[in-house]
């Protein structure tokens, strides 16, 4: 039974979420709540399918699985591989985000809508989990409209005129978005006649170098930086993540930017390859300059805002530059020599999910406890709220790198991917910036502990436990995995996924 699951895993962990999603209207019939149980269920069965697929990863390499037995590039693949294994993270921290979720949506908006909840957040999901694991360019767009239409309609769901402007600003980016990604697809179907990403990898091979070629993955990689809320493409995300319920914006700033992410890796390492005929270095280039006005823009407008989700979001800006940098380090001519800036990139985008899960939803007690959001209006919460505002003070140290936390790694492998590429500007950049991060977030921890309540009533305390337990899991995991797990990770996972990628042999 076991091994019949397996083989079918890649395939199991997607209709789980798109079959629960469809389903939830109905359960939710019986009794409204039910549909908070019936998506845990969904979410827990796709994450032991996803437990499978990467034990078998783990033992064996790479899982083909072809819809119907139809093998490429007639049929549609799905591919589990190590960039497939991001799949992983998103339905572990699916689940711990749910649990919390409970209890903040029945306060956030009214029974009636929670079924539509649960069934846009499987949607997100099944749309992520798509995205990562498909082996056919054109499913990963359909997979990206999948979780970009949850994601819009989410952050809306309250129903505020403030939400609704912010759903319509993230609309409007994404539809661009989306725009470019399709004509990038058509271009390159235009060049291979194909879809599947193994065989279009072959034919590009093949075919060497054309104008068509070239467009095709600038249409692709400028619409997955807007999807990553790259710099200056980033004006949607701020409102889209400060003004959605926090569960949703956790799932959006740990998440579904980084989905953004695996397409640029998708297409320029997966398909493209870089020891290809087509020459990336102008392009990476010009990635890592975009990726330091990132860094630096993202940590100068957190520095100025007084609204504590605001300043999270912002921050999520300036971390994705982190992430782009590392890729825009790699050296086309020395792919060997450029493992610590992919090794970065991939860290941190594991990272970045666990930490700012960790901060939004820290950041959601507090302003479900007390209905304030403004740092002036926060004095002293710190008092009133210890345990959640440690937890917030360890998601702090650990997104601006402190040793000993898991952000300090992901810095750490960036950095000295720009000492390995020898551009000693952009590790003086991303040291800046780290200076910037620390600066707001000191402001925070100052104001949280150190000032004098004003604004607080004496009825103000912890969260309920179903928020708690969710919110301490994130911190210890921040920092056991800083301090005990970085390095078999690094061995295990983020190692072979960095030479995957770079083609180099494992």
């Amino acid at each position: 039974m076991t091994t019949y699951l397996t083989s079918h895993s890649p395939v199991l962990m997607e209709i789980i979420f798109l079959a629960g999603a469809a389903l939830t209207p109905i359960i939710s019939l019986i009794r409204k709540k039910l549909a908070f149980w019936w998506a845990l269920i969904v979410s827990t069965l796709g994450f032991y399918f996803c437990m499978l697929a990467a034990a078998e990863l783990y033992r064996s390499g790479p899982l083909s699985y072809y819809l119907g037995g139809w093998r490429p590039p007639y049929g549609i693949e799905i591919k589990f591989d190590y960039l497939g294994a991001f799949a992983f993270l998103i339905l572990l921290l699916n689940i711990i985000i749910m649990v919390y979720s409970k209890k903040y949506m029945e306060h956030e908006i009214s029974e009636d809508k929670l079924p539509i909840y649960y069934t846009l957040v499987l949607l997100l999901v099944g749309g992520m989990v798509g995205v990562t694991i498909t082996g056919d360019i054109f499913n990963m767009f359909v997979f990206m409209e999948i979780l970009s239409l949850a994601g819009y309609s989410l952050i809306a769901i309250t129903e505020e005129r403030l939400n609704a402007m912010a759903s319509f600003k993230y609309l409007v980016m994404g539809a661009l978005s989306s725009l470019l990604l399709l004509v990038g697809i058509a271009f390159i179907y235009n060049v291979t006649g194909s879809l599947n990403m193994a065989d279009i990898s072959l034919k590009l091979q093949q075919y060497g170098a054309s104008t068509t070629a070239y467009v095709a993955v600038a249409a692709l990689i400028i619409g997955f930086t807007v999807k990553a809320a790259m710099f200056p493409v980033h004006i949607w995300l701020p409102d889209a993540h400060g003004l959605a319920p926090s569960p949703v914006s956790a799932l959006l700033s740990g998440l579904v930017i980084k989905i953004g992410i695996v397409g640029i890796l998708r297409i320029v390492f997966s398909i493209y390859r870089i020891a290809g005929p087509i020459n990336f270095s102008y392009l990476l280039d010009v990635l890592a300059w975009f990726a330091t006005a990132t860094v630096i823009f993202g940590a100068f407008f957190a520095f100025f805002q007084d609204d504590l989700k605001i300043i999270l979001a912002y921050s999520s800006v300036s971390n994705i530059g982190y992430i782009l940098m590392g890729i825009g380090l790699i050296s086309v001519s020395n792919p060997a020599g450029s493992v610590n800036a992919m090794l970065g990139a991939l860290t941190h985008v594991a990272a970045h999910a666990i930490i700012k899960s960790l901060l939004f939803l820290s950041a959601g007690a507090i302003i479900y406890k007390t209905g304030l959001r403004k740092l002036n209006d926060l004095k002293g919460i710190g008092k009133k709220m210890p345990i959640t505002c440690m937890a917030l003070v360890i998601g702090a140290l650990s997104i601006t790198g402190v040793p000993g936390t898991v952000g300090f790694w992901a810095k750490w492998y960036v950095i000295n991917g720009a000492f390995d590429s020898g551009r000693l500007f952009f590790a003086i950049a991303m040291l800046v910036g780290a200076l910037m991060v620390f600066a707001y977030y000191i402001k925070i921890i100052n104001v949280i502990f150190f000032r004098i309540p004003e604004n607080l009533t004496a009825e103000v305390d912890e969260a309920p436990l179903s928020m708690l337990i969710p919110i301490v899991i994130l911190a210890a995991s921040c920092l056991v995995y800083g301090l005990f797990y970085i390095n078999p990770m690094i061995t295990n996972y983020f190692m072979p996924a960095a030479k995957s990628l770079l083609g180099l042999a494992m």
